[in-house]
């Protein structure tokens, strides 16, 4: 008989449920803060894009990202475009001219010869004439008229100097318009075009490094006071509605040890499409935050680095609250399980604020209460349960 009774209780003891482990927590009151968070980036506030003000053919940019410029600072050099190359026919007319031209030298040469002989004669016939004059053997008419003879071969003699001066430069511009047609650049030394900075700070991106050939408003340098940086967050539209100009943000994670403090500057009117990485559209808002962070605490942050902002929607000094992780709904109605001398009960609750692992709770709970946090499908009204913390 004894040993039937033992058999039983063996049967029930290792058939009775053993009580569920669950973690908890307790219900606390405390300082309590209302965030918004996700992730932008740094960025020059007044970048100044520097374009190629005229199409041409730029030199080598030797200013690199991260380097110091000056106001008037020459940033690059621009110069006259080459000319296509000319095809067989166009280069044999080209050459053909600069035969012609050359041609033209001689001639113009051989004519100034002819003048300033002519002009010394003159001028030799007029010096016996002026002593004939002046003896009185001739009369003034005569000697007028050797005088105008004279200057008349001197100026045709001065205008064969010009006429080889113009053959001279046709020779030239022919054999320089066969240079230039053949894809030559022009010498190093003729005129440039020199592009100064703007404005004094760094520059941020060259878009340029090699010469070639460059249209007009083409971007070559862009440049930043790294002191004006500011930060960009792009918010669901549902999120930027609750925050306004002037409001506190925590800047994070941007590579930094130290939280860096910041002030919403201005939110967008104009929100915008983006599709999420896992494919979802999402209508954003772009908020534009100063940081009020002393310059030598971000003195390594960038413009385009990651940064993630904690926007400060509200803030309570005693708040009762509970791991967000603690709640579950059944139908309309947010419920949580408190643990009550080791049973799971049920309890509705209504709650407030939520910021992240945290929700404010308006009536249902009293602190120093314990909630479990996480329950599993395994957790009931009534479950024996043993907690962990």
């Amino acid at each position: 008989m004894v040993l039937a009774v033992l058999g039983v209780a063996a049967l029930v003891w290792a058939f009775w449920p053993s009580p569920e482990r669950v973690s908890v927590a307790t219900v606390d009151r405390g300082p309590f803060i209302e965030t918004i968070s996700d992730e932008g980036y740094a960025r020059v506030r007044h970048p100044h894009r520097v374009m190629a003000p005229i199409a041409g053919f730029i030199r080598r940019v030797s200013l690199e990202p991260g380097d110091a410029v000056e106001v008037g600072d020459a940033l690059f050099e621009l110069e006259a475009l080459p000319s296509p190359a000319l095809d067989s026919r166009s280069r044999e007319q080209v050459v053909d001219a600069i035969a012609a031209a050359s041609a033209g030298v001689e001639l113009a040469r051989a004519e100034l010869d002819i003048r300033q002989n002519q002009a010394e004669m003159a001028e030799a016939e007029l010096a016996r004439q002026q002593t004939l004059f002046e003896r009185g053997f001739i009369s003034k008419d005569a000697i007028d008229r050797f005088q105008t003879e004279a200057q008349t071969a001197l100026s045709a003699s001065h205008a064969a100097e010009h006429a080889v001066e113009v053959a001279e430069f046709e020779l030239k511009a022919a054999e320089a318009n066969l240079a230039i047609h053949d894809g030559q650049r022009a010498s190093v030394d003729q005129p440039t075009l020199v592009v100064r900075a703007p404005i004094a700070g760094t520059v941020i991106n060259r878009e340029r490094c090699c010469e070639g050939p460059v249209m007009a408003g083409e971007t070559i340098l862009e440049i930043g006071d790294l002191e004006t940086l500011e930060v960009r967050i792009d918010l669901l539209s549902t999120e930027a509605v609750k925050v306004s100009p002037g409001m506190r943000v925590m800047l994070e994670r941007w590579g930094g040890e130290a939280v860096l403090e910041g002030v919403v500057r201005r939110v967008e009117p104009r929100g915008f499409m983006r599709t999420s990485a896992l494919g979802v559209e999402e209508q954003r808002v772009p908020v534009l935050i100063d940081i009020t962070s002393p310059r030598e605490v971000w003195q390594s942050l960038g413009d385009g680095y990651r940064v993630e902002g904690r926007f400060i929607v509200w803030e309570g000094e005693d708040v009762l609250q509970i791991p967000t992780s603690a709640l579950f709904r059944q139908g309309d109605q947010w419920q949580v399980f408190v643990v009550n001398q080791g049973v799971a009960m049920i309890r509705p609750v209504s709650i407030g604020r939520r910021s992240g692992l945290s929700t404010e709770i308006v009536s249902g709970l009293e602190a120093g209460e314990q909630v479990i946090t996480h329950p599993g499908d395994r957790i009931r009204e009534g479950t024996q349960v043993t907690t962990s913390w």
